[in-house]
């Protein structure tokens, strides 16, 4: 489901940039694998770590200078639009919520929605104070 929403976000951003739908293919096909084989090595090694860690690791280790043939995976995936492509993958993660989150929130109630504006309008003004100061 989540793989559909970022080949239709990135089918839109092509659209909108010019660039041929099939030039980024390549690309997305590459992030594919890369998830997969990460998927796989998280769920049949003897140790535990999050897939998370074991999918940046192959990707990191696929663009290694060193890596047989890293120069034509960075190319295909220089034509992904990671923007677009991020976009549904985070906000399917932020939607993700579970039972016991809803519960907690039942027992926070409006608590809870005061502290998360008052976060965000913090992060926010401390945003742009730092851009202001750096620009």
């Amino acid at each position: 489901m989540v793989l559909a929403a970022v080949c239709i976000a990135a089918w839109f951003s092509n659209i909108v940039n010019g660039s041929p739908l099939l030039d980024a293919l390549p690309g997305m096909l590459i992030l594919y694998v890369m998830v997969i084989i990460g998927l796989v090595i998280g769920r049949f090694c003897p140790f535990y770590l999050p897939s998370v860690a074991w999918v940046s690791l192959i990707s990191i280790i696929a663009t290694l200078p060193f890596f047989p043939g890293n120069g034509w995976i960075i190319a295909r995936l220089a034509e992904v639009d990671f923007l677009a492509v991020v976009t549904p993958v985070l906000a399917y993660a932020g939607l993700a919520l579970t039972g016991r989150e809803f519960a907690m929130f039942k027992q926070t109630g409006w608590k809870l929605v005061i502290v998360a504006l008052l976060v965000f309008t913090g992060t926010f003004i401390g945003s742009a104070v730092v851009a202001h100061v750096m620009l």
